[in-house]
């Protein structure tokens, strides 16, 4: 397992998150000693499509990309639907995505990636029925269990997450992906 003591991984979501797509990658990243912040449009908590709730660390109009080693962002359609919308968050994942950051990005998680320009040239999975989307994007979408791609980590639903946590925590470790930075 890779150790990732020391590093700070943004969870961007608000409420009606897909609740495993959360606490599956939060609990490998704390396992693997990296400290979580969830950021939020707004609120003290969120509350997933399944009823799991958990505290808003900060609010996305208050981060800053330069605080975070990597992002994660996941699925849920209502929740991906309102996050895309909120300014702040787009901006704060282009920045990430902008300097080469690594971003794991679980089913309707990939959304936001559209609206923050982060998908052209690059190869993505995700929950089918943003292929469209995520293609319109300039994205090549594909249909596998976990893709990765200049430390964009992609996955298309729950049952794909411990293969998207393996590879998500060994793109944390490796860092910044300079090809891709700029």
């Amino acid at each position: 397992m890779a150790e990732l003591t020391g590093r700070r991984i943004a969870f961007v979501l608000t409420d009606g998150y897909e609740d495993s797509e959360l606490t599956s990658p939060w609990q490998a990243l704390e396992n693997a000693g990296a400290q979580n912040t969830l950021i939020a449009p707004h609120g003290s908590q969120v509350t997933g499509k399944k009823g799991h709730t958990q505290r808003v660390d900060a609010h996305t109009r208050d981060v800053v990309a330069d605080d975070f080693d990597a992002l994660v962002l996941p699925g849920g359609v209502v929740n991906s639907d309102h996050i895309r919308m909120d300014e702040a968050a787009v901006e704060f994942v282009r920045a990430i995505d902008r300097v080469g950051k690594p971003i794991g990005a679980i089913c309707h998680g990939a959304w936001i990636l559209t609206d923050a320009d982060a998908l052209r040239g690059r190869t993505i999975t995700s929950y089918p029925s943003l292929k469209t989307d995520l293609s319109n994007a300039g994205a090549r979408w594909v249909d596998e269990e976990v893709v990765c791609d200049q430390g964009l980590v992609s996955s298309r639903t729950p049952d794909d997450l411990p293969a998207f946590n393996d590879k998500l925590l060994e793109e944390i470790g490796e860092g910044v992906h300079p090809a891709r930075a700029g």
